[in-house]
């Protein structure tokens, strides 16, 4: 069995994640902590208390889905003897990627995540914008529309037959309606007021330059396979450059899948909110396993399920 550790992102925070993981593992519990005492304020109370419009501020999404998969996180390290030969989030979630492969110090990705919400809800307010989901058109389609809707371009390559596109919000019509007349399944605007993945994104990039550029990084422990170039890497410099691009850059998930399933990763366990990269990988490809670890109740499972994927495979 060989693994990979995925990490979501942004839209799968929920009021209450992490109370469980909070009151029973120790580890989870700091890692909570810690945050309350970097940011200045109570983000356990509101990951576990809400309200969810206070929650679901890109400025405080971000900061609280990367705590919660952290968390996470830690609760599942003790649990598990296997190291991963890949790791990856998918956008926010190239964050907890980077804790767990250890380039990243949690306190440090933390004031990054932080000023990433900030710097992106800055930039909204500037340039305002919005994302839609096109659901049932293939890849190459998709581009096509968003190159007859000048403004508008792929924010993710979810999976085969969902992609997400981002950008201005007259060309962003104009898109959502050229797919719709091409023959999408359903088009589903995104309650967002921003363009994430989108030029309309690079006054955040310029200053979020300077800001990644004084964060420490370490060479990652395991490769994390990076949004915008769907290829491992390790390098800091070539981290740090990942990161300033991915704000305007597609996430090219299923690229990034393929590739660590070409890598040899035959089971995938995606840690944090929800399991929406779970459904995705499924999509992507059907042969591989995964296991989706939210709460204490999928902590005490997985250990037993991956020993017995194990055996299975011996």
């Amino acid at each position: 069995m060989k693994l990979a550790f995925v990490f979501p992102g942004q839209g799968s925070q929920y009021v209450g994640m992490g109370r469980d993981l909070y009151e029973a593992y120790p580890e989870a519990r700091a890692i909570f902590d810690q945050a309350d005492e970097i940011l200045g304020f109570p983000l356990s109370e509101l990951c576990f208390e809400g309200p969810a419009e206070k929650l679901n501020d890109t400025i405080n999404t971000q900061p609280a889905i990367f705590t919660m998969s952290v968390a996470c996180l830690r609760a599942l390290n003790p649990l598990l003897s296997l190291d991963p030969l890949f790791v990856a989030g998918h956008s926010l979630g190239e964050y907890t990627a980077l804790v767990a492969a250890e380039a990243l110090t949690f306190a440090d990705g933390l004031k990054l995540v932080r000023e990433r919400g900030r710097l992106m809800k800055e930039a909204g307010k500037k340039n305002p914008g919005g994302m839609a989901a096109i659901i049932g058109l293939d890849a190459r389609t998709v581009e096509r529309i968003c190159q007859e809707a000048s403004g508008v371009q792929i924010a993710n390559y979810n999976s085969p037959g969902q992609i997400v596109i981002s950008g201005h919000r007259e060309a962003l019509e104009q898109a959502m309606g050229l797919a719709r007349e091409r023959g999408a399944k359903r088009v589903i605007p995104l309650a967002v007021s921003i363009a994430a993945h989108s030029p309309l994104m690079r006054p955040a990039a310029q200053e979020f330059r300077r800001v990644v550029e004084a964060t420490p990084l370490c060479r990652a422990r395991i490769p994390v396979v990076a949004n915008v170039t769907a290829e491992p890497t390790t390098e800091p410099e070539e981290i740090r450059e990942a990161l300033v691009r991915q704000l305007t850059s597609p996430v090219r998930w299923v690229e990034s899948v393929e590739r660590m399933i070409e890598g040899g990763v035959d089971t995938f366990v995606e840690i944090g909110p929800k399991s929406v990269l779970t459904g995705l990988i499924r999509r992507i490809d059907k042969g591989v396993q995964t296991f989706s670890i939210s709460d204490s109740d999928s902590i005490k499972n997985i250990r037993a399920d991956l020993a017995g994927l194990t055996a299975t495979k011996d």
